[in-house]
């Protein structure tokens, strides 16, 4: 067998959701333009850290980032749903362009505030209320159900490898050049995803206008589908409490690096890369077992490592330490992100997919806020070390009462889908 024949029955094997045309150019752009976003995320930290010295003013920025997603996400899903996926995303994907090359004007020609950046957050966030639950509903669309969580797995991939060498690229860039050049590198990596979503061709599923029906309605009938079925509300009530407690390391790191570490823009690069670093590892794992399909169970033990790291993160005394922590961190945190989005995917039904994952947006994302502004608050009380042992506590905690109440009551489905 040649190294071409070979190196397809890989990609056929472990990464099959490639094999599909529609995916590759989805996947390729996804590839450059999130090295893109991870610079700007890891550049605003910074820049917001420069300008104010507050951790919780670092957290209202992103909670402003996230808050139209926590207000409006469950019309958003309505709107997927009635219009083709495909013409959302350009239009997405070309308002975060236009924000980003916003941000770099105002630092190139010095002329940022933090009122500035505080507005372009909630702009971002509004335009990502739409985008998430869009890319996310996609998926399906140009993969089919059968490969569906490998997509889902080679996207966090792609997230993850964005992760590692984006902060990489960001802190050099920030510590030679500044911050400006981030977000202006950033604005233009968006249009290689542009590019890749007009290539997509496929038949978009819409669903049927029914005139009984309000958009109050079909909220409600969407939350009541989802809490009638264990294993959809065990995954939702868990990805609420990971997604508000024990993703806010775009505060606790930058925090953790400035006033426990000592050190600057290089270090923090280097401890998100170390993120990373684990998150593709993790992903790629799941990317290999996806034909096995998810498992409640993965949640649940993911879930309770993901607190336990949290705790060992604030208990950290050195760089390779906390570098190390962090990239176990990031290898659970991606298992239980990975295994619970298709749980819900794959679980629910067509009519109700955009829905179930507006509610996933809703709780992974639109969260947020709650956890940033928490999360600073402590952290400005306490430090970044009794912040990450405050919320890896809680995190645990929460998780376990999840887990016990599903296995006592109602997760009779839930614990046979193990």
């Amino acid at each position: 067998m040649n190294v071409r024949a070979a190196g397809s029955v890989f990609i056929d094997r472990h990464f099959h959701a490639l094999t599909h045309r529609n995916y590759r150019y989805l996947w390729t752009g996804q590839c450059v333009s999130l090295i893109g976003t991870w610079m700007q995320n890891i550049g605003q930290s910074w820049l917001v850290l420069t300008l104010t010295g507050s951790p919780l003013k670092l957290g209202m920025v992103t909670a402003c980032q996230f808050l139209p997603i926590l207000l409006f996400s469950l019309f958003a899903g309505i709107i997927v749903d009635k219009f083709p996926k495909k013409n959302i995303l350009l239009v997405t994907q070309t308002v975060s362009m236009i924000l980003a090359f916003t941000l770099a004007t105002l630092v190139l020609t010095h002329t940022v505030r933090y009122e500035f950046i505080i507005v372009l957050a909630l702009l971002l966030g509004l335009n990502n209320t739409l985008d998430m639950p869009t890319r996310q509903a996609f998926n399906i669309e140009i993969v089919g159900k059968e490969d569906l969580m490998n997509a889902i797995a080679l996207n966090s991939t792609t997230f993850n490898m964005a992760r590692i060498v984006g902060p990489s690229i960001g802190a050099v860039m920030m510590a030679w050049l500044g911050a400006g050049w981030c977000f202006l590198l950033n604005g233009v990596s968006f249009i290689a995803v542009l590019y890749g979503i007009l290539q997509i061709q496929t038949a978009p599923y819409v669903r049927k206008k029914t005139s009984r029906e309000g958009v109050f309605k079909e909220i409600k009938d969407g939350i009541v589908y989802i809490a009638r079925d264990p294993v959809l509300a065990q995954t939702v009530l868990l990805v609420t409490v990971i997604g508000t407690l024990a993703f806010n390391f775009n505060i606790l790191i930058p925090v953790f690096t400035r006033n426990v570490l000592q050190l600057g823009e290089t270090t923090y690069g280097t401890l998100m890369s170390c993120l990373g670093i684990g998150s593709f590892a993790g992903a790629l794992t799941m990317s290999f077992r996806s034909k096995k399909g998810p498992r409640v169970k993965i949640s649940m033990i993911a879930s309770l490592v993901v607190a336990s790291c949290l705790i060992l993160n604030g208990l950290s005394t050195s760089v390779w330490l906390c570098g190390g922590v962090l990239a176990l961190t990031g290898f659970f945190n991606i298992m239980f992100a990975t295994n619970s989005n298709s749980n819900l995917q794959m679980n629910a039904k067509e009519e109700y997919r955009a829905r179930v994952m507006s509610v996933y947006a809703l709780v992974f994302a639109g969260s947020t806020p709650f956890g940033s502004l928490f999360a600073g608050y402590v952290a400005d009380r306490f430090g970044a070390n009794g912040a990450f042992v405050v919320c890896g506590l809680l995190t645990g905690i929460l998780c376990l009462i999840i887990i016990w109440k599903f296995r006592k009551t109602g997760g009779k489905k839930s614990v046979e889908a193990i």
